[in-house]
This record gives structure tokens, sequence and C-alpha cells, in this order.
């Protein structure tokens, strides 16, 4: 045999052995890679973050913020008397606001009226307050459920906040108004810090009385 066959043969052997190590490579890849896929570490879907079951949700037109409620687990395991005020908070210490709709008249507002009265002196004189809230919201029950749940927190927040109230401002119309957005404030504070999530679009006046 010549000296140009052998070499020729001798090359093709090598690219023989070349070949069949990166045939082991690749089965030996598929191998391990199915190994991981079966494992779990690959998935045909990413799956996205799971919303919050406790979540309240808006109540369109015409619907029951009632049976919505119920329909999303309100009255179910692990939530307090009344239905829907005594689950942990989802982000305790923080908690979430849940927005007012772009569009309200889509959406069916569920109103509440706190019975107790508020009552407390100004901050400058010795006239007192009076004053009788109620609050209103388009999403499901279980946000005035929670109302309920928490209303000590929420009466003693509102008093707090009321005592430091000048006489001069809750005589205005302008300064009544800031007090109704600071009590809604408080009260969506409370919630949150309670069950995690706010829910009250507003908050009216039934009663307010200066002496």
């Amino acid at each position: 045999m010549s000296d140009e066959a052998k070499a020729k043969k001798k090359k093709g052997g090598g690219m023989k052995m070349i070949l069949l190590a990166a045939a082991a490579l690749v089965l030996g890849g598929a191998g391990t890679a199915g190994g991981l896929y079966a494992a779990g570490f690959f998935s045909a879907k990413e799956e996205g973050p799971k919303e919050d079951p406790n979540k309240p949700v808006l109540v369109l037109a015409g619907e029951s913020a009632e049976e919505v409620a119920k329909a999303h687990g309100m009255g179910g395991e692990g939530h307090g008397e009344g239905g829907g005020g005594g689950h942990a908070p989802a982000h305790p210490g923080k908690g979430i606001d849940l927005p007012t709709p772009a569009n309200p008249a889509a959406y069916q507002a569920t109103y509440f009226q706190l019975q107790a009265p508020f009552t407390s002196n100004m901050s400058d004189t010795d006239a007192f307050a009076q004053i009788s809230v109620a609050v209103s919201t388009y999403y499901d029950l279980r946000v005035i459920e929670a109302i309920k749940t928490h209303e000590m927190a929420i009466r003693s927040q509102v008093l707090m906040l009321l005592a430091q109230q000048p006489e001069a401002m809750l005589a205005t119309p302008e300064g009544k108004r800031q007090l109704q957005g600071r009590i809604k404030g408080v009260i969506n504070d409370v919630l949150k810090q309670k069950t995690g999530y706010g829910g009250i679009d507003n908050v009216y006046f039934t009663n307010f009385v200066i002496q």
C-alpha cells in the first residue's frame, strides 16, 4: 500500500472517531435535557403571577355585590365572621389601593352607613363636632364586610383625625370636602393594613354638627 493510501485511510478512520464522539455528545445531551425536563427544569409554558383570591373585584352595573363576593369565595373557609374581613393581609403592613374605575357608570356602587356618629372636640376651641359617615365602594361586598369586621380600628383613627381639625376649617364647604378625603384615606389605610386591600371610593356626611 502506498504512503498516500495509508494517509487517506488513517484520515478516514480519524473522521469516523470524531463523528462517533460528536454523536455520543448529542445523545448524551438529549438524555440530560430529557432528564431535566422530567425533573421540572423546563416547562412548555411559564406561569404568570396568580391572582390573590382575597382581592375584591369590581361589580358591574346590575349585579349584586353580595353575589359577586360569594362567587369569589366570600363566606368560605379562612374568612372571618361576616364573610369577608378576617383573612390574613396579602401585603401586611402596606396593602394595595383598589383604583376607582375609569367609567364609574358601568359599575354598581354599594353604600354603607356607619351606625354610630363620631363626636370629638376641636383642636383650637372648646367646641365639638359630631358627624355621621357613610361610605361607598364599586367593589364586591367583601369591602363592606371588612369595614364591619374592623370598625373599632376605623372609629379610633377617624376620631383622632377629627380631633386634629380646627373649627374654622370645618365651618367651610371646602374644609368639609378636605375632611371627606382624609377620612376616606384613613379608612382605606386601616383596610389595607388589616386585609391587604382598600376599596372605599367615597365618603359622605349624613349629619354634620358643630357646637
